[in-house]
């Protein structure tokens, strides 16, 4: 069977359709969103992950970050990751919390940030993402001279974990865009 004959056989969830342990996970996503997104339809496979990425998902909207920050690391990693999903999703959610339209175009973009601070924070995030967590005494200083702090840098490894869940099954599942998030479709 070759790749592409086994990506068709991953479904996309529906309430009904789910498994017993996900249909009160994506009752709750709909509710939320107002329909169950393409992504969780897929998670839901996997109640266990699908519940780690959703509370993940909001335990990372609630760290230490600002909208803006968030935002710098959730689309550094999608756009590293190549997330053909995540970029256009995370694209809509940023423009729903008022982030800056030019930080969300030069994460899309992979161009400069718009401040220095930023910069450095996708740096941190970029060199964690490719490094798999190894990072040296020269970023670690630059990173905390730029007034972040170590709390700052364990929630990027938070807003990594919820990345690579979203973002390799994304990948391997080769999830359609949701209707709302088509207008933001990006290609590396």
């Amino acid at each position: 069977m070759s790749i592409s004959e086994r990506r068709e056989e991953f479904k996309i969830h529906s309430i009904e359709s789910a498994p017993e342990e996900s249909k009160v996970l994506l009752e709750q996503s709909k509710k939320a969103n107002g329909y169950v997104p393409n992504l969780h339809g897929v998670l839901a496979e996997s109640p266990g992950l699908l519940k780690t990425y959703l509370n993940t998902h909001e335990l990372f909207a609630n760290s230490s970050f600002n909208a803006e920050e968030i935002t710098v690391v959730w689309q550094t990693i999608n756009a590293e990751h190549e997330c053909h999903y995540c970029v256009p999703a995370h694209t809509a959610i940023a423009n729903f919390m008022k982030v800056d339209e030019a930080i969300t175009e030069a994460l899309r973009n992979r161009t400069e940030m718009p401040t220095e601070k930023l910069q450095v924070l996708h740096n941190m995030t970029l060199s964690l993402t490719r490094n798999r967590g190894n990072v040296n005494q020269e970023e670690l200083d630059t990173f905390y001279g730029a007034g972040y702090n170590q709390r700052n840098l364990f929630d990027i490894i938070l807003g990594l974990s919820q990345k690579v869940i979203s973002n390799y099954t994304n990948h391997i599942a080769e999830t359609p865009l949701d209707k709302g998030f088509e207008k933001y479709e990006w290609k590396k």
